[in-house]
């Protein structure tokens, strides 16, 4: 379901790719029985390739990854958050434009394309 540059999280690989990422990282918590998060899903993938290279993108099915969920909060989805050296530094939740996305990363990130 995620796209060339969308990585797809779990429980096994959730701290090496986020946690102890060295560039931030943007989760996306959705589950497939969410239509607001099937619409977010798309959005995502695209913030994943405009932003390769700069900031890792990625989805948790938390049906799948229950656990993870619970230990950041999630209580809705879709719930996107943005991770920086292990922490969250930005949690937005429900479904947002890809600007409203963009516009976190690049705060993070120092700046536009």
């Amino acid at each position: 379901m995620a796209g060339a540059n969308t990585l797809t999280l779990t429980d096994d690989n959730f701290e090496a790719e986020v946690i102890k990422s060295d560039t931030p990282v943007l989760v996306d918590f959705w589950a497939a029985w969410c239509g607001p998060c099937q619409m977010v899903g798309p959005v995502i993938d695209e913030i994943a390739d405009e932003y390769q290279g700069r900031a890792k993108v990625g989805k948790l099915d938390v049906d799948a990854a229950q656990g993870i969920a619970t230990q950041f909060g999630v209580q809705s989805i879709p719930t996107v958050m943005l991770f920086d050296q292990g922490q969250v530094v930005e949690t937005i939740v429900g479904a947002r434009t890809k600007n409203d996305y963009a516009t976190v990363l690049d705060a993070r990130l120092g700046g536009g394309e």
